[in-house]
């Protein structure tokens, strides 16, 4: 029976759902799933971790663990690994595991297949390449654990559980010494107002809307159905929605319950960040626009017939 170890990441005292979408593709590698939690204090974000179905619960305690370092978190991890010897290793694609990851896996003799967005037989892991125009299929190799990074976006949420896990806590060795940097202020990628990785619901936009001033049509839909504007590259490059608000390669991954693609032609740099979405409903002019091929409903019609219409008929539904 595989073994596998996830490790999540917390965030102001909360696990965030990156770290819960490694944990569903934990589960697929295996029965046995052990979370684990680093830091100084991680009492409450191990009883969170130990309601969702995991198999064990390991807090890697140890007063260097906070703030974090590349170095502290190389080091504590790899005793853990080494102590539990797993088959596979999980992480959620963050800032942060880049950072330490690729450096741990080494350790070992391995390489880190970073970005998942798919487990198949073997198994296997795909990732994308070339901007999402093809999957590269990995396939571990050796006697080492295989480490991998999951793309944001490509698994669902791992959800609660009755049932809590036995939680346990390791100390690692760690000393002052070890620690080669000081770390200043958390890095933040903007200060953003929206969260689109995290809505259920997005409206977004294209070239298709045909200018700026049609934008509010897109939001009053949005409104109406409790739903976040988002938008294609081409669309955040003319200024018309702010960047943040940006779905793609070059932009946002996410994967909410409904996502409306209005006048997006389905380019695959679009593509890639948002063909995880549980139900794709895309308008386009062009009845032969790739986004018809990946959307469950498509309305080919004139955009500015078809939104008015939508948004008027939601309104009389609700």
């Amino acid at each position: 029976m595989n073994s596998v170890l996830v490790v999540l990441e917390a965030n102001s005292g909360r696990i965030g759902a990156q770290s819960w979408e490694a944990l569903t593709a934990a589960h697929l590698l295996g029965a046995q799933v052990t979370a684990v939690v680093a830091g100084a204090e991680t009492g409450t974000v191990a009883a969170e971790a130990a309601r969702k179905g995991v198999a064990h619960v390991v807090r890697l305690e140890h007063t260097l663990l906070a703030p974090y370092t590349a170095d502290a978190f190389t080091q504590a991890i790899e005793q853990l690994v080494r102590r539990q010897a797993p088959q596979f290793v999980v992480f959620p694609h963050s800032y942060q595991v880049r950072d330490y990851a690729p450096a741990l896996a080494l350790r070992f003799g391995q390489l880190l297949v970073s970005e998942i967005v798919a487990i198949e037989a073997g198994p296997v892991f795909a990732r994308q390449i070339l901007h999402g125009r093809l999957l590269a299929r990995y396939r571990p190799l050796g006697a080492g654990p295989a480490f991998v990074s999951v793309q944001a976006g490509a698994f669902a949420a791992a959800q609660a559980d009755e049932a809590e896990a036995p939680i346990e806590t390791f100390a690692p060795e760690l000393t002052a010494e070890q620690i080669r940097t000081r770390p200043s202020e958390p890095f933040r990628a903007s200060a953003e107002t929206v969260d689109l990785g995290s809505a259920k619901r997005i409206v977004s936009v294209g070239r298709g809307i045909g200018s700026q001033q049609n934008i509010p049509l897109a939001q009053e839909l949005a409104t109406a159905l409790g739903a976040e504007l988002g938008a294609s590259r081409p669309v955040c490059d003319a200024g018309w929605v702010s960047a943040e608000r940006q779905v793609g390669s070059s932009g946002k991954t996410v994967a909410p319950e409904l996502y409306i693609a209005l006048g997006i032609s389905g380019a695959i740099q679009h593509l890639v960040g948002m063909k995880g979405a549980g139900c794709i409903v895309a308008v386009n002019k062009d009845p032969d626009a790739p986004i018809f091929e990946v959307a469950d409903y498509g309305i080919a019609g004139d955009l500015m017939e078809v939104l008015p219409a939508l948004t008027e008929a939601l309104k009389n539904a609700r």
